[in-house]
């Protein structure tokens, strides 16, 4: 079976989770003896206009990247600032002129290309995913990851981007969403036909697995002997680490030697510096700024919570990795992965004082804490990409793409 995928971002060149669904479902894919294009574009700093990474597996992905400046998680207010900026090179009109260009590549790639299904990553990748179906008439599958009617919990809801899905739901012959949460939404709000929407879950890369086995058996213990609250992801408001400062001062009333790790970047970051500072325990809280690979890891296994209080998520992977790091969750009800994790504490985005009693409750009673450890990281652990994959396939099949598993 050969994919033509589209997408936007992809590890290293990643600054959300988005990319790191890319680089899981595409390695577990190729395990399955799949071959895959994936194209992207050319918003990384890649020295050719192709690359090819080697996995570990009996097929290659091989990445094509188009002149295109779309960039992760870019708004089409921040892409016009840039824009007047001067910054940056070639530019279109606005971002969507950026979609409509990486469409057309999307038709020239879609004529040259040898593939049996196409698949492509929310709503930046649609329009192509759209263009190589009407060029190609293969059968077109749209991964949907983050619907615009989620995005700022509903603040940050553009109508533009929230047609331009609308109209790419209607031409595509499955939709798959990350969770429930995301196929209620293209229901009822989108109108699309249940039966064409499946749920496929997010999952975890074995590799990943591992080493967070390997480092939570060593229960990293040189972050600090304090009790650590950690919010992982980008500072955005639709994730809520406002939320997370707001439980701050009422869990140190309570437990003042507790600190609180805000790992990630986003718009609203000095927005949360300042909040700390105005309330007096700015000294309690630290900023590590956007965190990778080991060090990424050591935060995950080291902490004694991870919290995330999103307003709206569609899935949330961090949680999913914290738990099989072996470290308690709390998560919010309004997040799919609260679909996935039985064994994590769920709270309302805006019940605070919830949250920070959830929070102490995890710093001093050892048996919820263990129980969730244990639990919650057998869970977690046997949510693969593997399974992600393989449903995807099963989608592919319906459509008519005859496949044999390797």
């Amino acid at each position: 079976m050969k994919i033509l995928m589209f997408g936007w971002e992809f590890p290293p060149f990643n600054s959300g989770g988005l990319g790191v669904a890319c680089k899981g479902l595409t390695r577990a894919l190729a395990a399955e003896g799949t071959d895959i294009t994936f194209v992207m574009p050319r918003a990384v700093p890649v020295t050719d206009t192709h690359m090819q990474f080697k996995f570990p597996t009996s097929s290659d992905v091989v990445f094509k990247t188009v002149n295109v400046l779309l960039s992760p998680y870019r708004t089409p207010e921040e892409y016009a600032t840039l824009r007047r900026s001067g910054l940056g090179g070639t530019f279109a009109r606005d971002l969507f002129g950026e979609v409509e260009r990486y469409a057309l590549y999307a038709q020239a790639i879609a004529r040259t290309e040898t593939y049996d299904v196409i698949h492509a990553h929310d709503w930046l990748a649609f329009p192509a995913g759209v263009a190589a179906k009407r060029v190609s008439g293969k059968p077109l599958v749209l991964h949907v990851h983050l619907p615009s009617v989620d995005q700022g919990g509903g603040h940050g809801f553009d109508p533009r981007v929230f047609q331009l899905e609308k109209e790419a739901f209607a031409v595509a012959d499955k939709c798959i969403a990350v969770s429930q949460r995301v196929k209620d939404a293209l229901v009822n709000d989108y109108g699309v036909r249940e039966s064409k929407v499946v749920v496929v879950y997010n999952g975890l890369d074995l590799e990943d697995v591992s080493a967070f086995e390997k480092m939570s058996a060593e229960r990293v213990a040189d972050i600090h002997d304090d009790p650590i609250a950690l919010f992982m992801g980008r500072l955005t408001l639709h994730k809520a680490p406002d939320k997370f400062l707001d439980a701050a001062p009422l869990v140190l009333s309570k437990c003042p030697e507790a600190r609180f790790i805000i790992a990630g970047s986003g718009e609203v970051e000095h927005q949360l510096i300042r909040q700390a500072a105005s309330r007096g325990f700015a000294n309690r809280v630290h900023f590590s700024g956007f965190v990778r690979d080991a060090e990424r890891t050591k935060l995950l296994t080291g902490a004694d919570v991870l919290v995330m209080p999103s307003v709206a998520e569609p899935f949330g992977l961090v949680a999913l990795e914290a738990s099989a790091s072996g470290t308690p969750v709390i998560v919010s009800k309004q997040s799919g992965v609260a679909e996935v994790l039985r064994h994590a504490l769920k709270v309302d985005f805006w019940d605070v004082h919830a949250l920070a009693n959830d929070i102490l409750a995890v710093f001093k009673y050892q048996a919820l804490k263990q129980q969730l450890m244990h639990s919650g990281g057998l869970e977690a652990r046997a949510a693969t990409w593997d399974h992600a994959a393989r449903a995807c396939i099963d989608v592919y099949n319906t459509l008519g793409v005859a496949y044999a598993r390797a």
